[in-house]
């Protein structure tokens, strides 16, 4: 080995190297990439780095961090190094998720209708209907095509063994895929003849197979129905995702007065007049999106959407009260979930999960606190959430009352070894950071799963939370033909 990667440590007994399987010795689809790498100089690198950054501040590639008081606009950290997925891996991947996928959607319908799963007693029923996002409004209401989770994306690990689990279902409101797409552009820039040595499938078509969703789940024969996105705004931490999407698309971004509601139908606002909406692609929560059914101090949504939409008269992707199929505590039910409306195994294992709703596991949990990942059930971006290896004895103290005063709220789960990736902090520091996957699901007429996905990677030294609200990048992905 010479240069660059002989300052990378691989050999770690509590890891997955993701490059490497041993040290100097990288499994078979990365041998090209590190020989390549290798090549490089350190000012070979920074002139690549460089480019990426002015491609992402001209183009706006940012996120909003709420909590950070000198500024909450951030250019997307990116790793240079990407992420290889050979074709065996993905087709494990994309059978596991088309699975998870059909379970969840079947679960949705049934909860929202008959709800044989709760009579069953497959799941607690106080563990459904007391959900956080179990929306009683909408028991009975049919969304086109029978489908309520249009959009997915789901985080996968990997653990000690390599082997893939699912760590979060996401059905609401999943973003990054237009990080995704700008990472494969900034790739394509930075190192064009590397592309040369693999033959990695596209990612480029997502945009339409989108649109293509959309348009099928029009509430009206129409040959062109009018599709909006509706973006909470410019402060979002995902705006330059809305925007990013609706221009790919083609398709007008909306904020909640943009739009108003008159016989139960939706109109967007325009210099001409009023214009009928067929279809909205929403990344407004359900919480949010009309203040005459939920919250009545919201001004993101818009008044009377709700029950234009429950009369047929526009469409939402994705359906309000798809959040109760991605609570946490939910989650643990997914391979019963998976086994009940298929009668198959799970292709893809959870992460074993504890639920303080039930005694022994509250036990469990408030005994080994230091030793666990304790997360609130319904938070998301790496909020609401302790570590307890890496917790201090108060913040554990702090996690244990609140377990205690609201268990239902909450979960717990082994710190499981993420698998590593070699990755830059610190501009030039080449170190093994913690790596999850998020592949991005498309659910119209059929489902269609785009081959490759969001490589989140933890950048702070030893961190094993890769949200970028919490320190995190990402890198592009290149998932290979066979």
């Amino acid at each position: 080995m010479t240069q660059f990667f002989s300052r990378y440590e691989a050999e770690t007994p509590r890891f997955f190297d993701e490059v490497f399987a041993s040290q100097g010795v990288p499994h078979f689809h990365y041998r090209t990439l590190v020989e390549r790498f290798n090549e490089l100089t350190e000012a070979d690198l920074m002139t690549q780095r460089q480019t990426v950054n002015v491609l992402f501040l001209s183009q706006g590639i940012t996120f909003t961090v709420y909590s950070d008081e000198e500024g909450i606009e951030r250019i997307f950290p990116f790793d240079l190094i990407p992420r290889i997925v050979p074709a065996r891996d993905w087709k494990l991947i994309e059978r596991g998720l088309t699975q998870r996928i059909t379970a969840l959607n079947l679960f949705l319908e049934d909860v929202y209708h008959d709800q044989k799963i709760l009579k069953d007693k497959v799941i607690p029923p106080e563990l459904v209907l007391g959900s956080k996002h179990f929306r009683r409004e909408f028991v009975g209401v049919n969304p086109p095509l029978g489908v309520y989770i249009h959009v997915t994306g789901t985080d996968i690990i990997r653990d000690e063994q390599g082997h893939y689990m699912v760590l979060e279902d996401n059905l609401r409101t999943p973003s990054g895929v237009s990080y995704m797409l700008q990472n494969r552009q900034a790739m394509k820039r930075a190192f064009p003849l590397l592309f040369d040595h693999y033959r990695v499938r596209p990612i480029e078509d997502y945009p339409q197979e989108l649109l293509r969703v959309l348009q099928q789940i029009s509430p009206f024969a129409v040959r062109d129905p009018n599709i909006v996105v509706l973006t909470p705004g410019i402060y979002n931490s995902a705006y330059f995702e809305h925007s990013f999407l609706a221009r790919q698309m083609g398709i007008d971004l909306t904020e909640g007065r943009d739009l108003v509601v008159k016989d139960n139908r939706v109109y967007m606002r325009t210099s001409k007049g009023l214009q009928r909406v067929d279809v909205i692609y929403r990344r407004v929560d359900d919480d949010f999106l009309d203040p005459l059914v939920f919250r009545s101090g919201s001004m993101l949504g818009v008044a009377g959407l709700v029950n234009a939409y429950r009369v047929g008269n526009v469409a939402l992707a994705n359906a309000i009260g798809t959040g109760v199929a991605d609570d946490k505590v939910i989650y643990s039910f997914v391979p019963k979930i998976i086994k009940y409306y298929l009668g198959e195994d799970a292709i893809l294992d959870n992460v074993p999960t504890y639920l303080p709703s039930y005694p022994d596991d509250l036990k469990y949990i408030l005994e080994n606190l230091d030793k666990l990942v304790v997360k609130a059930a319904n938070e998301s971006g790496g909020y609401g959430m302790l570590v307890g290896p890496y917790a201090t004895k108060a913040e554990r103290e702090e996690f244990a009352k609140r377990v205690i005063d609201d268990p239902r709220n909450y979960i717990a789960q082994p710190t499981i070894s993420l698998s590593r990736h070699p990755s830059f902090i610190e501009d030039t520091d080449l170190v093994g950071c913690h790596i999850d996957l998020r592949p991005y699901v498309l659910y119209g007429q059929k489902i269609t799963i785009v081959p490759g996905g969001l490589t989140r990677v933890a950048l702070k030294r030893g961190s094993l939370v890769v949200n970028s609200s919490q320190g995190g990048g990402s890198k592009d992905t290149w998932v290979l033909y066979d």
